[in-house]
């Protein structure tokens, strides 16, 4: 017993030393952002996760601090393999534009950056059912991540200004 307690002892030991080498920290609570409004193409998935996300780390105020413009979400799939039945890997990209303006002095803070995320999926070109949901699956998993990355942007503007 005492020798097994050592080694995980030791284990753990070695592995918080490796992952702060790397730079790697845990986060702590994401920083409140100011009082926003979202303009732009909000009427798809992404733009609803992105504000839901919003409503929970803007502080509340009465008057608004940013305007958020978004562009429209473009799916990117980029096939990789050679010709041939089986299954192949699928890249795919999720991106959208976003610019912000202070309303106080209408200055672009960000003016249409492009922020992306990506993803690889293998999919079987035999099991058409299950290609679906697949690509549907990971297309939901990037809308959730885009909007994290959005949010990790604004807080990094925030932090800056």
């Amino acid at each position: 017993m005492n020798r097994r307690s050592f080694l995980a002892t030791s284990m753990a030991a070695s592995a918080a030393v490796l992952l702060s080498a790397c730079g790697f920290r845990l986060r702590g609570p994401m920083p409140s952002l100011p009082p926003l409004t979202l303009e732009g193409d909000t009427n798809n998935d992404m733009a609803r996760q992105l504000a839901a996300r919003l409503e929970q780390r803007s502080s509340s105020g009465d008057s608004v601090d940013w305007r958020v413009t978004l562009g429209s979400p473009t799916l990117d799939e980029r096939r990789l393999g050679g010709i041939g039945y089986g299954s192949r890997d699928h890249d795919l990209t999720l991106s959208s534009t976003i610019s912000v303006q202070r309303r106080d002095d209408n200055a672009y803070l960000l003016n249409s950056e492009t922020v992306s995320v990506s993803t690889r999926i293998r999919v079987s070109d035999d099991d058409l059912l299950n290609r679906e949901s697949l690509f549907s699956e990971a297309e939901q998993t990037l809308n959730r991540e885009l909007a994290e990355r959005i949010i990790e942007r604004l807080s990094s503007l925030n932090n800056a200004s």
